[in-house]
Parts: C-alpha cells; structure tokens; sequence
C-alpha cells in the first residue's frame, strides 16, 4: 500500500509553526524570522515535500476583491448611512480596476469577526481587507499578519501598529470646533452622548471633548455612554433632561442619535434650540432634511474610503500613488444651535 504524500500540515507540525507560516516561507513572503524559515526547509526537506505547481499558481492568482468584516447588527448597519458613505468611497476607487467589494456582516460577537477573515483567508476570496472601528485590545491586526493578508485601518489604531492606517489631517478639529461654537454662545453646561467606550475614537473624541472645555475653565454636564442607536439617544436624552440642572447643549457621537435625541427632546416639550442646542457628527444627508437643520461635524467619509482603497490597490501593484485627499473635519452651523437659554 502507498504511503500518504506529506501535506504542507505535516511540515508545520513538523517545524512547529502555523501553516501559514510554511506558506509564507514557500512563497517568499516577509515576517519569517531566519531561524523559522530554516526549521521549515529542513521539515520540508525531511519529508521531501514541495508545493505543488498548481498550488503555487492557485496563490498568487488575484481574486480582484477586497473585503470588509462589519461587526454589527444588520440592523443597526442599516440606520446608520456612515458604513454607506465609506462604501461608496472603497467602491468607487475599486470599480474602475475592475474590483470588487466583498462585505460580511457578522454581528456584535468577536468570535463571529474572527471566523469571516479567517474563511476569507483560506479560500482566497479576497486580496486584502479594510478594516474599521479600531477596538481597545484589537486583535485583527496580528490575526490578519498571521493570515497573510494584506490589510488597511480607516480611524486611529489603539495602539502603534505595522498596518497602515488612514485619517483626515487633525481628526480632533470637528469636535473642538463644536465646544468653541457652543461656549461662543454661552453654553456652559454642555453633555456629550458617546458611542461604546470600547471604540477607540469614541474614547478620543470624549478626550477632545473634555479638553476643549477645560480650556474654558468648564466640566462636561454630564457624559452619557449610549450604542449608536436612536433608542440609545431617546434614553440618554430622557436621563439629560431629567437632570434639575440640565444641560443647554449636547454633543452626540453620529447625526442618527443626535436627530433621535433631538427629536425626543422636541416631544417632551423642549425647545431646540431656543432651551436645547443639539450638534450630531458626521455630516449624513439626514441632518439636512429634519427640522431645524442639524448642526453637526462635516466628516469625509468618503474620502477616507477612497484613501484606504488606494492604499490597498498601491500594495497590489494596481496603482503607483496612493495618495488622496481626506478633508479635514469642519463644523457645519445649522439651525439647532443658537444662544444659551436665561437660565441659572
């Protein structure tokens, strides 16, 4: 009976190391220390494998896709426009080379996030990957070396890492423009609704928050950790507003929670913007067709999908520069914020 033909598992088991480290040695690929790759030549010498010609070919064939992993609910995806924005930016820099856009929903669960890149991995479905929301902790970034895939961040990452990352110039800009705006109208009680506080730039911009109206000689109100929900925002206006000194102004994370919490405050009677100011952050279309007009955070969202893609299609030989502008974040004054009430 013939004996089984090695398999590139038996080499790593072998050498010790992760298939995908055999698979980067074979394909000369970086990130391999010298003794690591000489213990899988001498594995693979060993048991006298070699990777098969179609395998080799199979690997660096492009799949002309790139993917992206959206932990979150569907349903919170789909009421909010901001993944929208960036889609349209990522797409529009792939669709002319003939790419595409692989996107996996998979929900709140981390484990669930895992799981897609790694299938995305091992069935070659994709040439790279855009990640977003960087997380207090985040994993993805060694995982996604440990796959091999080549990888872009758009946001701040939690920590100095190899991957690189895309941002507009002085991404703090929008939200201290917002506390000048609001304190020049003699606000001095302000609040600010934050996303999660595992998110990377919700911790950020609460930072910036609070340090614009420390420089004021001011205290936040109050901060109010929500989900990026509408329900999340009813909430924390409701709890805003119970307050016996309440707040004359809040900042919220994204215009969708700052038009729920606007409105829930219209319902209860209060008055935006003549007892309540309300400023959002992103610059959706919404905020321009409720009432009053939002004031809000201008964002270029889709210039920071337009520049991860680049920076993506650069590394894959598709494109020289990699370069395009991402306009800095702005305040745009509307209608729902205007002078601070007469009140003690």
């Amino acid at each position: 009976m013939a004996s089984r033909k090695p398999t590139i598992a038996d080499v790593a088991a072998l050498a010790g190391v992760s298939v995908a480290a055999v698979s980067k040695v074979v394909n000369g690929k970086a990130g391999i220390s010298a003794p690591t790759r000489d213990r899988v030549l001498t594995a693979a010498s060993k048991l006298r494998w070699t990777p098969s010609a179609a395998a080799v070919a199979l690997r660096s064939a492009k799949t002309r896709a790139i993917g992206m992993v959206a932990r979150r609910s569907p349903d919170l995806l789909s009421a909010d426009p901001h993944f929208t924005l960036l889609i349209s930016g990522i797409e529009g820099e792939l669709s002319p080379l003939g790419y595409g856009l692989l996107l996996h929903i998979v929900g709140e669960e981390p484990s669930a996030e895992e799981v897609a890149y790694r299938r995305l991995a091992d069935e070659r479905r994709v040439d790279g990957v855009v990640l977003t929301e960087s997380r207090v902790g985040d994993t993805r970034f060694e995982l996604l070396r440990t796959l091999d895939v080549r990888t872009v961040l758009i946001g701040t990452p939690w920590r100095a890492d190899p991957v690189p990352s895309v941002q507009a110039t002085g991404p703090a800009r929008g939200v201290r423009a917002a506390v000048e705006h609001l304190v020049a109208h003699g606000h001095r009680r302000i609040a600010y609704v934050s996303g999660p506080e595992d998110r990377v730039h919700t911790l950020h911009r609460r930072r910036v928050f609070e340090d614009a109206l420390a420089a004021h000689d001011l205290a936040p109100s109050h901060s109010v950790v929500s989900d990026f929900t509408a329900a999340g925002a009813v909430d924390a206006i409701g709890k805003l507003l119970a307050e016996h000194r309440r707040p004359t102004a809040v900042l919220f994370a994204n215009d969708s929670m700052a038009v729920a919490g606007m409105s829930a405050a219209r319902r209860l009677g209060v008055d935006v913007p003549g007892e309540l100011s309300v400023v959002g952050h992103d610059d959706l279309p919404l905020g321009e067709l409720v009432y009053p007009q939002l004031t809000t955070v201008r964002q270029d969202l889709i210039g920071l999908g337009r520049a991860a893609a680049r920076v993506l299609l650069a590394s894959l030989g598709e494109v020289e520069d990699a370069s395009v502008d991402v306009r800095p974040p702005e305040l745009v004054v509307r209608e729902s914020t205007g002078p601070a009430p007469d009140r003690t």
